[in-house]
């Protein structure tokens, strides 16, 4: 995930977090959740737990998120300590909350998301080494975490679980008002100037188009070749 203003005064994306005022603390989730990236950027456990300490005098927490996701484990005890404080928990969904970052958002007491967010929800999976045994245990293991994401999903929309299991399946990418209507977020806000772009698109079934300015761009150059 490109974000452009968590960059200033050369400052990774990833974490940040803040008191703002006395009672009110802001949290930035802008990057990988579970890991760094190639640039240094991305969320590790350690440093979330850190970091939150930071916000326990905190009454109100607004948690801003634009992420294209990533550990699962991660993300789930990003979300519990979320939800474990006492806190009132604001998520606003400035670009993109995908994947780990989904459920993350999840958390929000309130969910607002802007005007050209998207939230991406879809089944775990993993990457695995061993025998037909480990095999199994694997895709065991991916069917319970992807339950266990269902449910979060489920308490806060209000959908059936079969309704959410199918969405998850098919990877779905609701846009602002998608996700309003089907009980994502509560409500929108316009436009942020959150510069986003997926540094992974070959990640995702179903992206959308114009979360792919890297990839249009591409194309353009070799179609122009080509006329040449």
């Amino acid at each position: 995930m490109t974000v452009v203003p968590f960059k200033k005064g050369g400052q990774k994306a990833g974490l940040r977090v803040t008191m703002r005022a006395a009672d009110r603390g802001e949290m930035l989730i802008y990057g990988p959740i579970g890991f760094k990236d190639w640039d240094g950027d991305g969320i590790t456990s350690k440093q979330f737990a850190d970091e939150m300490k930071k916000l326990d005098k905190a009454t109100t927490i607004d948690v801003r998120v634009n992420s294209e996701g990533g550990d699962v484990f991660t993300g789930k005890m990003i979300y519990s300590r979320l939800v474990e404080h006492k806190a009132k928990i604001v998520v606003h969904i400035d670009g993109l909350a995908a994947s780990a970052a989904s459920y993350i958002a999840m958390a929000g007491d309130e969910i607002i998301i802007s005007e050209g967010g998207f939230v991406m929800v879809h089944s775990a999976w993993s990457v695995a080494v061993g025998n037909a045994a480990e095999m199994r245990r694997m895709a065991d293991l991916l069917e319970t975490v992807s339950d266990t994401i269902c449910d979060v999903y489920v308490a806060r929309t209000g959908k059936t679980k079969q309704q959410c299991a199918k969405w998850m399946a098919d990877e779905t990418w609701f846009t602002a008002k998608e996700a309003i209507a089907n009980g994502f977020a509560d409500s929108m806000v316009e436009n942020l100037k959150v510069a986003a772009s997926v540094a992974h698109p070959d990640r995702f079934k179903n992206l959308p188009a114009v979360l792919r300015p890297k990839r249009a761009a591409a194309q353009a150059m070799l179609d122009n070749l080509r006329r040449k």
